[in-house]
């Protein structure tokens, strides 16, 4: 008498593999010896081929399909899916993910995305989670995520394939990335107060906007900077037309670029500006963009031109950190832009901490962020190609670290002002590197009293231009003057014409007449 037979559990990729030599003529008894499990399980699987198969080609390649067993999905779909590119997100740009974050997140995203039932972030759900997706163990504390190296190589050697057969140049190459902007984000000892503890929920500020840089691999052609924030249209864009925007802004609930912004961006953005660059250098209209692979992205080919001759290709898992072009440096040196940027116009307002984070709004971010993109330098965006195009650099003797010039310009200046001589370069590469506007960064301490004594010395009125002011034919006050300005800001972003340039210089005058108004009121004290 034969023994119970043990019971097998099959993997995904068993049920692949079954379904392979099925097709290739192997009989179910032969596959139900080959694996120990019954002839009806063999069948069972045949009459399943089409959801299995659907099932694995819909999975992320990360998520562990070769060990999985069962195709049941999550309860909650749209949070698992925005879960899973959340976390995968963090794993490429070498973020430690623990498991209590990876839990507090999708609290977050359940309450974000207006999710209805009664969901617990617990344990169980948890666990159940990483099963789902492969995920072995979370990241623990102090442990760097590495890349893929042999995928990145591989993928390097494939491509460089690709450019000769289709004899692209590198102006036909594009690559893309995005990333998370903190943009109120002062160095946390520049407010810091002891008389003025309030202060504290702007330090700890996690108001974000996501931004997404792409440029071809000779850095002659930037593409406007693509904004995605949560508010369709945010209180600061009133009157403000956004074809106007010095940046193409979409809105979405969820963490990271979706579907159909991608799209989107890519067939009304992507396409139309490179076949105008293009043109304009005499080369034929054929390009391709590089991406990251994110699990709920299109595939390849649905994101192309009608004709075919504009493409996208997506990068391996787990190589963002390794050759994605757009990561080697170009973000990093964006946000350093940004923040000092930043640093520069709260110097310049002389306003106290609260009083700026009040005037400042996400369409001020946005313009300091086009302005901080436009910075950007061409060899910057040249050498981070050149894991990809080892030939392609210019002078590949030169090697100038923009990111680490612009620290330096910052240090020299706040050295020059009173009370922040002790502020050296190593203090504003850590602010400049820190991930969220709430890190301890030990940087610029006591700016905001330095600052604010430096100016009312040099700009305090003087004694006659306080009597002037008390005559109204002859004076203009600071608060009619920054009304004014004001609505001239707003009648220019309603206007299709205007330049950038007049934007920002009307915006530096703004700031100048903050700072005007602020002195004049502390003078009167």
């Amino acid at each position: 008498m034969l023994g119970k037979r043990k019971r097998v559990v099959l993997t995904i990729k068993d049920k692949l593999d079954i379904i392979k030599k099925l097709e290739e003529g192997n009989s179910f008894k032969k596959l139900s010896v080959l694996y120990g499990i019954g002839e009806s399980t063999v069948r069972d699987i045949k009459k399943n081929k089409e959801r299995i198969i659907n099932y694995a080609n819909s999975s992320d390649p990360t998520s562990g399909v070769s060990k999985r067993k069962s195709m049941k999905s999550s309860t909650y779909e749209e949070l698992d899916r925005v879960m899973i590119e959340w976390f995968n997100q963090q794993k490429t740009d070498g973020i430690p993910v623990s498991g209590t974050i990876c839990a507090k997140q999708a609290r977050f995203f359940f309450d974000a995305l207006g999710m209805e039932g009664d969901f617990n972030a617990s344990s169980g759900w948890l666990t159940r989670f990483k099963q789902r997706h492969g995920i072995p163990k979370a990241a623990g504390k102090g442990t760097k995520l590495k890349g893929d190296e042999t995928a990145a190589s591989e993928f390097c050697g494939n491509f460089q394939e690709f450019v000769e057969r289709e004899n692209l140049l590198p102006e036909q190459i594009y690559g893309a990335d995005q990333t998370g902007l903190f943009w109120k984000c002062l160095p946390t000892r520049t407010l810091a107060f002891d008389t003025d503890q309030s202060t504290c929920e702007y330090r700890t500020s996690r108001e974000r906007i996501i931004i997404m840089c792409c440029a071809n691999a000779t850095g002659s052609h930037k593409l406007n900077l693509c904004v995605v924030g949560k508010a369709k249209r945010p209180r600061a864009f009133k009157g403000t037309d956004l074809s106007n925007l010095p940046v193409t802004y979409f809105s979405q609930k969820s963490a990271w670029i979706e579907q159909s912004v991608l799209k989107q961006w890519f067939e009304k953005c992507f396409v139309p500006q490179v076949q105008k660059h293009l043109k304009s250098k005499g080369l034929r209209e054929k390009a391709v963009l590089l991406l990251d692979f994110p699990a709920a992205h299109p595939a390849e080919e649905l994101l192309s031109s009608d004709d075919g001759r504009i493409i996208v290709k997506y990068l391996p898992p787990n190589v963002t950190s390794l050759i994605q072009p757009m990561s080697q440096g170009v973000l990093t040196t964006v946000k350093r832009y940004y923040r000092a940027g930043l640093i520069q116009k709260y110097m310049d307002e002389g306003n106290d901490p609260k009083t700026f984070w009040k005037n400042l709004t996400v369409l001020d971010a946005i313009y300091e962020a086009s302005r901080a993109w436009n910075q950007i330098r061409s060899n910057t965006i040249t050498r981070a190609w050149k894991k990809l195009f080892p030939g392609n650099e210019e002078n590949p003797s030169v090697s100038i670290d923009e990111g680490a010039i612009l620290a330096a310009n910052l240090a020299t200046v706040l050295q020059n002002t009173e009370d922040c001589e002790h502020v050296n370069i190593e203090n504003i590469e850590q602010w400049f590197d820190s991930r969220s506007s709430g890190s301890n960064c030990q940087v610029l301490a006591d700016i905001v009293g330095a600052a604010d004594r430096v100016k009312v010395t040099e700009q305090k009125p003087s004694r006659k231009t306080r009597k002037a002011e008390l005559n109204p034919e002859k004076h203009i006050s600071h608060k009619a003057a920054l009304e004014w300005t004001e609505n001239l800001l707003d009648y220019l972003e309603q206007q299709d014409d205007m330049l950038l340039s007049d934007k920002l210089v009307l915006r530096r005058l703004r700031t100048i007449i903050r700072r005007k108004q602020r002195i004049q009121n502390k003078s009167h004290l």
